[in-house]
């Protein structure tokens, strides 16, 4: 009997994926531990390994099939001494049309354009016990926007519902309403007198055709963020706190450790981690999550970087971050982000992390405020770093300042451990040197 190959599974959250491409074809040999497709996730693309041996019989699902639901049959596989006789019995129902890609399912026949509605009596319109006109909201605007009584248009949807195409219908039988002369004081409408807005119908058939947008369609990913930041704001007790770190110091450090090697190139942003992650190790409080039943405080210190991509957000990790120096940390964020943007990442790679960090002074922002990452406990928002006036020693000075905020779950980090952290944080950007010791 032929081996049903599914959907895998490849993240906790993976409800569905898309079959990026596939690496064998019909009739190949392959081995336990062979590499059968690529497959987009939520987050990255993931190579699916054959379990078993055998030959591919049938494929089932093509390359650029989106949707496809975790444990859908993707392909057939042929075991010692069978062949293809045995497909027939074993291939499962088809994958519905609507996860093959585009230009492989069949296009349904052109609608049949409605026949241009004429003015009837209110009555022919569906009309509620209440007096409303039973209509979508699109033709209601769209009427609205025409001049158009909608009780004198025949509705064509269910239960006699005026919907667009009825309205389209309407405006082509419809005499356009002659374009207004200009205003005079003498020829204005007395106050209070009623007045409709009138557009040609040409505009309003264009606004229909031809919506003034383009529509993006949702891939996994970005379906995955609106989900779980939309949780986040609604289930998670947000409170933040922002601090001023002076960053000279830091950006001279920087230039001489840069200098003196070619083995790394250590970012502002990976001695921001580096502070990040110690000034967890000084508070460990903060290092936390909530959990139903218990505050939960991690011993590891993982770091997850946010890296923005085309078409989303990816958070590689830092591992042990805390116990590493700058240079191996600027090492491993580079790689991490450069797989990140080519969608090679591993699932343990971006799953997971006890704190987060996100920066947007490349783009000149001055401050933020992120949103959590649940189920980890906080997230910090990194500013550009900029000239500002400043207070030393009583007189005016100049000083490169970056804001940073502190996003905390209020369930398991209170305000004070928020505060600590940040001063613990600031102390170690301030004074770089310490970051080394």
């Amino acid at each position: 009997m032929p081996i049903v190959i599914l959907m895998p599974a490849l993240s906790p959250t993976m409800t569905e994926g898309n079959l990026a491409k596939w690496l064998k074809k019909e009739g190949d040999e392959v081995r336990s531990g062979d590499v059968l497709a690529e497959i987009e996730t939520d987050k990255a693309t993931m190579e699916v390994e054959a379990v078993d041996d055998g030959k591919i019989g049938r494929i089932l699902v093509p390359e650029g099939a989106q949707g496809i639901k975790v444990n859908a049959p993707i392909a057939l596989l042929l075991g010692e001494g069978e062949d293809a006789s045995t497909l027939a019995a074993a291939t499962p129902e088809t994958p519905p049309a609507a996860s093959l890609p585009q230009e492989q399912v069949q296009s349904p026949p052109p609608p049949v354009a409605p026949e241009p509605a004429r003015a009837v009596p209110a009555a022919s319109a569906e009309v509620r016990g209440n007096g409303r006109v039973f209509a979508s909201p699109l033709a209601r605007r769209m009427a609205q926007q025409a001049g158009l009584d909608l009780a004198a248009i025949r509705g064509s949807g269910p239960q006699g519902r005026v919907v667009k195409a009825d309205i389209v219908a309407a405006l082509s039988a419809t005499p356009v309403a002659p374009a207004p002369a200009p205003f005079r004081p003498a020829e204005a409408a007395p106050l209070g007198a009623p007045s409709a807005p009138v557009q040609s119908k040409e505009r309003v058939a264009a606004l229909a055709g031809n919506p003034p947008y383009t529509e993006r369609p949702l891939n996994a990913m970005r379906r995955v963020i609106a989900r779980r930041l939309t949780e986040s704001k609604q289930t998670v007790p947000h409170f933040y706190l922002t601090t001023d770190c002076e960053i000279d110091a830091l950006l001279k450090t920087r230039g001489e450790l840069n200098a003196k090697s070619d083995a790394y190139k250590i970012s502002v942003n990976d001695f921001v981690i580096s502070a990040a992650a110690l000034a967890l190790r000084q508070v460990p409080a903060a290092n936390a999550s909530w959990s139903d039943d218990a505050i939960l405080l991690w011993d590891a210190v993982d770091i997850a970087v946010a890296v923005a991509l085309d078409d989303g957000l990816i958070t590689p990790i830092v591992k042990a971050a805390d116990r590493k120096g700058l240079a191996a940390i600027a090492n491993e964020t580079k790689d991490l982000v450069a797989r990140a943007r080519a969608g090679k990442l591993k699932l343990e790679e971006f799953q997971g992390g006890t704190f987060s960090i996100s920066n947007l002074g490349m783009y000149g922002v001055r401050d933020f405020a992120a949103v959590i990452n649940p189920p980890q406990g906080g997230i910090l928002a990194v500013g550009a770093g900029e000239q500002r006036p400043v207070v030393k020693n009583g007189a005016l000075a100049v000083a490169t300042v970056m804001s940073c905020t502190l996003s905390c779950d209020h369930r398991a980090v209170d305000g004070a451990v928020g505060a600590q952290f940040l001063a613990a944080f600031k102390k170690l950007v301030e004074d770089p040197l310490t970051m080394l010791l």
